[in-house]
């Protein structure tokens, strides 16, 4: 059993103030949705839960069956999807989830690799060089890379950018895969989006 807290959360950049006294708890099997209009700190709330930015104010704790985690434990438990984050283009599909396997300090097989492109809908394209992807399918290879280590920490930010009907449906699949398993947090400010979470915090008033 996982759990995430986050205690009175408050960014700001110089004078700026992005959120201010963020709480809430969840544990596996719950899930929450980040919503708000542009620029209200949805992108940034995910970033400071995954100890990426430091928060200005307040604190973040994960736990595995009620101890603490460090820092290892929890990048190699998170998985990350954004529209904003960044594949190889100059290598394959195939080679992009090998690669990113090894980062994380895991192993791949070809069998492994072939059951995560089919899963996001991209059999038969993984000997073929990201760099002639379109948008949609660069979307798809993420969650592939996302569900490498079975993560018990899922953070999606604009989880169904630039995908079709198709990648809209393989992505509330993913979800509903894992909402029993795993802490799921979506940022986003489309209401077929937030939907797919239990709860909801609210930013930017």
């Amino acid at each position: 059993m996982y759990t995430l807290k986050a205690q009175k959360l408050s960014k700001r950049f110089g004078s700026r103030k992005v959120f201010t006294d963020i709480e809430f708890e969840l544990r596996s099997g719950q899930s929450l949705a980040v919503v708000g209009p542009n620029g209200s700190g949805k992108s940034t709330l995910l970033r400071v839960l995954l100890m990426l930015w430091s928060a200005t104010k307040g604190e973040v704790n994960y736990h595995c069956d009620g101890q603490p985690m460090d820092e290892p434990a929890i990048r190699s438990q998170t998985s990350f999807v954004a529209p904003y984050l960044n594949l190889y283009d100059h290598l394959t599909a195939e080679e992009n989830l090998k690669f990113f396997a090894t980062v994380a300090g895991d192993r791949i097989t070809g069998k492994e690799v072939n059951h995560l492109l089919d899963r996001v809908g991209l059999e038969g394209r993984g000997a073929d060089f990201v760099e002639g992807y379109s948008s949609g399918m660069k979307q798809r290879l993420k969650y592939a890379v996302a569900l490498i280590n079975e993560p018990g920490f899922l953070f999606l930010d604009e989880p169904t950018s630039n995908l079709d009907e198709d990648g809209k449906k393989i992505v509330t699949e993913v979800i509903e895969e894992y909402r029993k398993s795993c802490i799921i947090i979506i940022a986003t400010n489309e209401q077929q989006e937030y939907a797919l979470a239990e709860g909801i915090c609210r930013l930017g008033g």
